[in-house]
């Protein structure tokens, strides 16, 4: 693994795909002129994230105009971009997909959906209910969209699987004020995201949207942090910017040669007591034997 990703902080305009798309393929013209191997573009970034009712209307099928539109570029540039899904059941999902050669490579639906505060995701969204690693043509990958980042099941598989990088896409409002120069929201999603390198040895990088939607302000703030928890480059701001990061194997192999976690679990202790909970009843393990 060795590639350059360009985290895309953008705003987007509320269900209009049109004026969404253009931003998206302004974007990837760029990156690819300055030579980036890949761009992730955040949570429901070709849509808006608060579509109430909106929600069924913007929904997309794999082969839509839109999609269609972004994987031609993808034979130029892997592309991660946020949108609401069609699936051939006619539910609807939050989902990121991945494109690149071409093609639709894989597709992450949200699987913890938010539906407390100003939230009620579970309104309009069906759950997703899988965390796959895919494998890119830059690395093994696992995609997380912004709650699916609070809850640790998901993280906890990919670093089973051996993902190399977790991408995160979010839609988080800035909430909260701070001593510092950020918001509370970010500060604590820097904690998670340090965690989770830490714990799991792997790259994290999230890239959350910019931008006003009924009053309400996202919070920007995207970063990335390398498989020994450390911050690499300055995080960005509040305004529509852009973030590089240069992912490297090196790094992962250093940081799981001097701390190897995933050699020395033992998941089935968890399998173990997951089954009790659930009266599954599996053999218990003898390790006297």
């Amino acid at each position: 693994m060795d590639c350059l990703i360009r985290l895309a902080q953008t705003d987007a305009t509320l269900g209009n795909l049109g004026a969404n798309l253009e931003t998206h393929l302004a974007e990837i013209e760029r990156a690819t002129r300055d030579g980036v191997d890949a761009i992730v573009f955040p949570e429901l970034s070709l849509t808006g994230y608060f579509l109430k009712d909106q929600t069924a209307e913007v929904a997309l099928t794999l082969d839509a105009s839109e999609i269609e539109a972004l994987r031609e570029r993808s034979q130029h540039i892997s592309i991660i971009v946020g949108f609401v899904e069609r699936a051939n059941d006619g539910r609807v999902y939050n989902s990121l997909a991945l494109l690149e050669d071409g093609a639709v490579k894989h597709v992450h639906r949200k699987v913890h959906l938010v539906t407390y505060g100003m939230f009620e995701e579970s309104r309009d969204l069906a759950a997703g209910d899988r965390f796959d690693v895919f494998e890119s043509k830059h690395g093994r990958l696992g995609f997380l969209i912004c709650e699916d980042l609070w809850h640790v099941d998901g993280a906890y598989l990919y670093f089973l699987d051996g993902a190399d990088a977790i991408i995160v896409a979010s839609a988080s409002p800035g909430r909260g004020v701070t001593e510092g120069p950020g918001l509370e929201s970010s500060e604590t999603c820097n904690k998670l995201q340090d965690a989770l390198a830490l714990f799991f040895r792997t790259w994290v990088l999230m890239v959350n949207r910019v931008g006003w939607e009924d009053g309400i302000v996202f919070g920007g703030a995207s970063r990335a942090v390398d498989p020994f928890g450390a911050e690499t480059g300055a995080p960005l701001g509040l305004d529509p910017d852009r973030l590089d990061v240069r992912v490297t194997s090196e790094a992962l192999d250093r940081a799981r040669i001097q701390t190897p976690l995933r050699r020395d679990e033992k998941p089935w202790i968890l399998t173990h007591a997951l089954a009790r909970r659930m009266g599954l009843g599996l053999r218990e393990q003898d390790d006297t034997k």
